[in-house]
């Protein structure tokens, strides 16, 4: 920690926190995320959307939607210097949250509609690398903008929505994701240097590149076309 070096390190004398804090080209730290967490969906055109039997009626998938729900994260900071103002940061998180697809079902007079909805957990370990770029410190303030990329593993892909059983009926299957993601991020900050530690807050987006659509043998699955995630990221860090 930065505030090891000495007491000159954590104050000025004029107000000023920490006023050596970039001295050092190394720095570490921890963060705590809140995060929402959705889908991007492209279904099929309406005319080739599946259908499927419900007591003895035939119903056809009329549209697709996703839910999102709240989650959180825990992670790491190594931030390197590069310039003045220029800093490389990895932040490997583990994140934690669920989002909910739900589809609307209707015959073919539509005058009878069924809504069914399927959960999909996610655990995800993180692995972002990324540009901050700040502005100059005024007193114990400054902000900045980061973006990057990064590649996401989502340890829950194999598993099946809470509930649903391992019946024939293809009502109680489920969409499965596939494991590996890779994204690219944009954001923006502040930072707020205090007597002993760097406090930042962030905001950040993340959005999915790949199809992440595993291919199902159910009208849930076979409603849709591609699969890509996206996700808010409320971001709270310690800096030392």
């Amino acid at each position: 920690m930065a505030y090891l070096n000495g007491e000159s390190q954590n104050n000025d004398g004029l107000g000023v926190n920490l006023p050596k804090f970039y001295a050092q080209r190394l720095h570490f730290g921890f963060t705590i995320a809140g995060n929402q967490h959705d889908f991007r969906i492209n279904t099929l055109k309406n005319s080739i959307l599946p259908d499927t039997v419900i007591d003895k009626v035939k119903y056809g998938v009329r549209s697709v939607l996703t839910k999102p729900a709240p989650g959180f994260a825990l992670g790491l900071v190594s931030d390197f210097r590069l310039q003045q103002y220029v800093r490389l940061r990895f932040t490997p998180s583990i994140s934690f949250g669920s989002k909910k697809l739900e589809y609307t079902l209707s015959n073919r007079t539509g005058d009878t509609i069924k809504r069914f909805e399927k959960s999909v957990e996610s655990t995800f370990i993180l692995f972002p690398l990324e540009l901050k770029i700040q502005s100059k410190r005024q007193g114990n303030f400054s902000a900045y903008a980061i973006g990057g990329g990064g590649y996401a593993l989502d340890l829950a892909s194999g598993k099946k929505a809470a509930g649903v059983s391992s019946a024939v009926n293809q009502l109680d299957e489920s969409v499965r994701i596939k494991r590996d993601d890779y994204y690219y991020s944009a954001g923006a900050g502040t930072d707020f240097y205090l007597q002993y530690f760097k406090l930042g807050l962030e905001l950040k987006l993340l959005v999915g590149t790949r199809n992440l659509l595993k291919p199902g043998n159910n009208i849930f699955s076979n409603s849709i076309e591609k699969v890509r995630s996206r996700m808010v990221v409320f971001t709270i860090t310690f800096e030392g």
